[in-house]
């Protein structure tokens, strides 16, 4: 399975998009971090989105505000060959995240539009911790939002099992850093990717979104970084 990853990250690597610099040179500021921040670091991401417009495209600089919908999407970096130039146009603010952990960590879900399959399947797990209802894209986006931001901050959620048990991109948070569970194990979120996998003592909390961690539970795999896994402690 983890080659059928590989295969992915590498076609979504060669397809996306310059994510382009400022005029000063330096990297716009479009990373989301799995706080849900938006930073300005030269990370190259596996998936692009949005959430709504949120930016000057005159001088290609972040708004104040961080969201202008409640729909927070996650995207594929190729879309019909369609190229875009990032914050240059009024248009969606293009986001951009290391991983699916990192995007669904902020408080994102996946695109219906670009990532139909990934989208449906993301629903079914979610609808089937829903009671079975069949959510729609906008109950889901209501839910999310409830879960994300909390007086404009994002919302941290107690771990609602042992830390062993965490499913594959399940983001936590301890001594303020962010890190993401594979394999039972912890991978600290950072500029450049995942970090050697830690040993941790105290657990603050949850980032992932509630709904979206019982979605992962439930089954749905989220496509991770492949610096995740590959070194170990010690």
């Amino acid at each position: 399975m983890r080659n059928e990853e590989d295969k992915l990250v590498s076609l979504a690597r060669s397809a996306c998009p310059r994510e382009g610099a400022g005029v000063t040179g330096v990297p716009l500021q479009n990373r989301v971090d799995p706080f849900g921040d938006i930073l300005a670091i030269p990370q190259r991401g596996l998936f692009t989105g949005n959430r709504g417009i949120i930016h000057d495209p005159a001088t290609r600089t972040l708004l104040r505000r961080r969201w202008a919908s409640k729909s927070w999407l996650i995207c594929v970096c190729d879309y019909r060959d369609r190229r875009r130039n990032p914050m240059a146009a009024r248009s969606w603010t293009e986001l951009f995240f290391l991983d699916e952990a990192v995007a669904l960590a902020a408080g994102h879900r996946p695109c219906f539009l670009c990532r139909r399959q990934d989208a449906e399947r993301f629903r079914e797990r979610w609808s089937a911790t829903a009671e079975g209802r069949h959510a729609s894209a906008i109950q889901i986006d209501a839910t999310l939002h409830h879960e994300r931001v909390a007086h404009g901050r994002k919302r941290l959620h107690p771990i609602p099992t042992a830390r062993s048990g965490l499913p594959d991109g399940t983001m936590i948070v301890a001594n303020g850093a962010a890190f993401a569970m594979y394999e039972g194990h912890a991978y600290r979120w950072t500029r450049d990717g995942y970090a050697v996998r830690e040993d941790i003592a105290q657990v603050a909390g949850m980032l992932t979104p509630p709904s979206t961690f019982r979605a992962l539970a439930s089954g749905y795999r989220p496509l991770l970084h492949p610096s995740i896994g590959r070194t170990a402690c010690g």
